[in-house]
């Protein structure tokens, strides 16, 4: 048995040290997962880094400037501190699009896979798809979180319910381009199961394909939980969102125009992370732009 374990743990190995020097190469995808490890981190330990609980209003200390001691980012208009706020709120945003993307990879998955192997079920899960995607992302999120009601649970699923119609499309064109290499086709000269080739033979396979969408969709999924948030049909208060924390702070614009500012400059980091990580891992796990 070890010997034929041992040679396929060094060349998994191998792909993992290859990966990870491509990724080191790359001066932007450092940059990403930087930006990813500081927000990531910061919203794992917000409850006990955040300097007061996120819904704390101190009515003494509306609207301080930052830098004021005491609120290193300011308060808003009841004089909650801003940085708890922000810190808890990239809690809940990244909550809700890890949701919706684990969401849209179960379902979409596996309908990508049958589609592309199957032409009878190509038809109907193509149509399907088609039909979902004649209606704009947003406007299909906000129709099912206005229909299933506001609340986290609510907006995930249907930010997650929007997400499948891509991933489908990308999971049956890798099905597609994989079915016709050798390996399947030696698989079906020995008469494996069309469930099996799949799971042992495609799916592997796709799995790059499918990490990277992964990261691409899920910058699309936190400006798509602060856009239902903004319109009130997302996280609602006195639960922190990003959203939440533009809304609130569009009246005061012109008064305190950092309330908004900060959970903006948020939104564009958590998305900026996720769009240079996403892509020095495309190039990194495509063969044809390897030196």
């Amino acid at each position: 048995m070890s010997t034929v374990t041992e040679p396929v743990q060094a060349d998994l190995a191998q792909v993992r040290g290859r990966l990870l020097r491509d990724l080191l190469r790359n001066p932007l995808g450092v940059t990403g997962a930087v930006l990813l490890l500081v927000v990531i981190a910061g919203a794992l330990l917000s409850p006990w880094i955040a300097p007061y609980p996120p819904a704390e209003v101190h009515f003494d200390a509306p609207f301080q400037q930052p830098l004021t001691i005491g609120y290193a980012l300011g308060t808003d208009d009841l004089g909650r501190d801003i940085l708890s706020r922000l810190l808890h709120g990239a809690r809940t945003s990244l909550q809700v699009g890890g949701l919706s993307v684990l969401l849209a990879i179960v379902i979409g998955t596996p309908l990508g896979l049958l589609a592309g192997f199957w032409p009878v079920l190509d038809a109907v899960v193509s149509r399907l798809t088609d039909l979902m995607l004649a209606f704009p992302f947003l406007v299909l999120a906000v129709g099912l979180a206005a229909i299933n009601g506001p609340s986290l649970t609510n907006a995930a699923i249907a930010l997650g319910v929007a997400q499948i119609p891509t991933m489908i499309r990308v999971v049956r064109a890798e099905t597609l381009r994989f079915k016709g290499k050798d390996f399947v086709l030696a698989a079906r000269g020995l008469d494996a199961s069309g469930p099996r080739i799949l799971a042992q033979h495609i799916l592997p396979n796709a799995a790059s394909a499918i990490i990277v969408q992964a990261t691409v969709i899920m910058p699309v999924a936190v400006i798509g939980e602060a856009t239902l948030s903004f319109l009130g049909l997302g996280i609602q208060p006195p639960t922190p969102s990003l959203g939440v924390m533009l809304a609130d702070a569009q009246q005061y614009l012109v008064r305190a125009p950092t309330a908004a500012i900060f959970p903006g400059l948020a939104i564009l980091l958590i998305c900026l992370g996720f769009n240079l990580f996403g892509d020095a891992l495309r190039d990194a796990l495509d063969p044809t732009t390897r030196r």
